[in-house]
């Protein structure tokens, strides 16, 4: 037997192929069963056209639920970051206490003070779909 006999081994360009194989598998594992929403969260900082696309999207399909009742949490950079709405709130609250979303936007946000005014948002509905 000669000693000093070297097997072949792998080379750099597969180890990095596998290494990175293995990642997006993980990625891949990790979407699937945690969910895909949990991953949106890191790559995009501001969903305020998305909400308004689906807000539209619910008015345009008198969707009652959607625009009415499911619950939102917007994500900007500015001081309306976190602000949990609903399509309604978007479309009606205007600053004042005299809108009808006013009472809803203090229920699902107990602990902001004032009243914002969602007005440039541009969500609105030309149905009154909540009552």
């Amino acid at each position: 037997m000669k000693k000093g006999k070297r097997g072949q081994g792998l080379s750099v360009n597969a180890i990095i192929l596998i290494v990175l194989g293995v990642i997006v598998l993980g990625v891949l594992v990790l979407g699937f069963t945690m969910g895909w929403s949990n991953f949106s969260s890191y790559f995009s900082t501001n969903n305020v056209q998305s909400i308004v696309t689906a807000c539209s999207a619910a008015c345009a399909t008198q969707s009652v639920y959607d625009f009415c009742s499911v619950e939102r949490t917007l994500k900007t950079s500015d001081i309306y970051n976190g602000d949990k709405v609903t399509c309604n709130i978007l479309a009606n609250l205007k600053g004042d206490e005299s809108n009808e979303g006013s009472a809803k936007y203090k229920e699902l946000n107990p602990t902001k003070t004032g009243l914002p005014n969602y007005n440039s948002f541009g969500v609105s509905c030309g149905v009154k779909l909540c009552s």
